[in-house]
């Protein structure tokens, strides 16, 4: 609508027809075919049996820890971070399989809807993250980069949830889901079953280490991995899945495709008016430490990520912001892993968080409870979120070491 306004009423002296040409143009790029083939990816792995199988994984963990259920939700989808690369897609997932089965252990079921859509925050910042891919492609950094970059930001928004968890189910006396916890025995043989999920993001960061392939082809290589693992390993995958398969994926691929066409539309308006370049100057001379830059920038992102999805922010505000964070001497990774942690954690929050809409509408919860229930978990994701800002090795120490 945005864009649209501009097109339509504001600049005169473009044809109309120029807002349509810039959006599908913007789609003409290889790259962007990472997406609908990761999307396409998770989908798989769901009906393959998979994600069953890294949830029986994740039990056998963490199980035992006090909210066992809980510490199982977070540690999914740190597990699912390697296979769906979306929130909206965990988010989805998780409300169906394991909300019911934490409201029948005695959880509340806000209290559930919550921690998934907290945990939601951590799949796409370990790769293949969809906002990892857009921001690389934007910022014109390796994809590979992006990825390493992921994996230990990740793993602590893990922790920070766990923590919480632990916290709060203390407090509220939520049981472990069994009492003891699991020997070695039993968890390689889960391991054993679950090892083929959780080598592939490990593959393509070598894949894509080695040059064996581009991220584009990765993406397609995931999809072929994943038909691979659930027809003939798993046996699980049908001919009657297909159906349903390629509905999902093509739905959930048009909803973010679309969103990131209009911000690209919406982004050649700004350029048009030399904003970017204003804001950029403006920042320049208002803020002279690189630290301060980051905090401002964690306040301004949070703050438009409570009404912009975190594609489409990336897209709007990457532009706005790298300039002035390279003149900085701030590193494009670090400072690209701070954009998704922040732009991630915003669609947990109110008012248009799309995670916090996507649980609450799946497991009919109210938005006052669930508002009334996420508040430890916001101050746990943004606790974390100031470590990686002040701490740029936490993010740095991957890439440097390997590429």
């Amino acid at each position: 609508m945005a864009t649209a306004f501009y097109f339509g009423l504001v600049n005169t002296f473009m044809p109309k027809e120029t807002m349509i040409q810039t959006m599908v143009a913007s789609m003409e790029s290889f790259p962007y075919l990472a997406i609908p083939f990761f999307t396409c990816a998770g989908v798989v792995f769901n009906y393959a049996g998979i994600t069953q199988r890294l949830m029986d994984l994740a039990d056998l963990l963490f199980g035992h820890m006090r909210g066992g259920m809980a510490q199982v939700n977070v540690a999914l989808s740190a597990m699912m971070g390697g296979l769906s690369g979306s929130a909206n897609a965990d988010a989805a997932m998780q409300t169906k399989m394991i909300v019911p089965e934490m409201v029948r252990l005695g959880y509340d079921k806000a209290f559930s809807t919550v921690v998934t859509a907290a945990s939601s925050c951590i799949t796409p910042i370990i790769p293949p993250g969809i906002v990892l891919i857009l921001y690389a492609l934007i910022a014109d950094v390796s994809v590979a980069s992006m990825f390493m970059a992921g994996f230990l930001p990740g793993l602590l928004l893990c922790v920070a949830l766990m923590v919480t968890v632990a916290i709060i189910s203390r407090r509220r006396g939520y049981a472990p889901s069994h009492e003891r916890r699991a020997g070695l025995r039993k968890i390689a043989a889960q391991l054993g079953k679950s090892v083929w999920a959780l080598f592939l993001p490990f593959g393509i960061i070598m894949g894509l280490r080695f040059g064996v392939f581009t991220p584009t082809e990765a993406g397609a290589v995931a999809v072929v991995y994943a038909v691979f693992v659930g027809a003939v390993i798993y046996r699980e995958l049908k001919w009657k899945h297909v159906g349903a398969i390629i509905e999902e994926s093509v739905v959930a691929t048009a909803g973010v495709m679309f969103i990131i066409c209009a911000a690209n539309a919406f982004s050649t308006y700004l350029t048009w008016e030399g904003i970017p370049q204003a804001f950029s100057q403006f920042l320049l001379v208002s803020v002279q430490d690189p630290i301060v830059f980051l905090l401002v920038v964690n306040v301004l992102l949070l703050f438009i990520g409570f009404f912009f999805e975190g594609g489409s922010a990336i897209i709007l505000m990457t532009p706005l912001l790298l300039p002035v964070a390279t003149q900085m001497g701030i590193d494009p990774v670090h400072f690209g892993i701070v954009m998704a942690v922040n732009l991630t954690i915003a669609g947990f929050t109110p008012p248009v968080g799309t995670m916090m809409f996507i649980t609450i509408s799946i497991a009919k919860v109210r938005l006052e409870d669930y508002v009334r229930h996420a508040w430890p978990f916001f101050i746990a994701l943004v606790a974390a979120l100031l470590l990686l800002t002040l701490i740029p090795s936490i993010s740095m120490l991957l890439p440097r070491t390997f590429l």
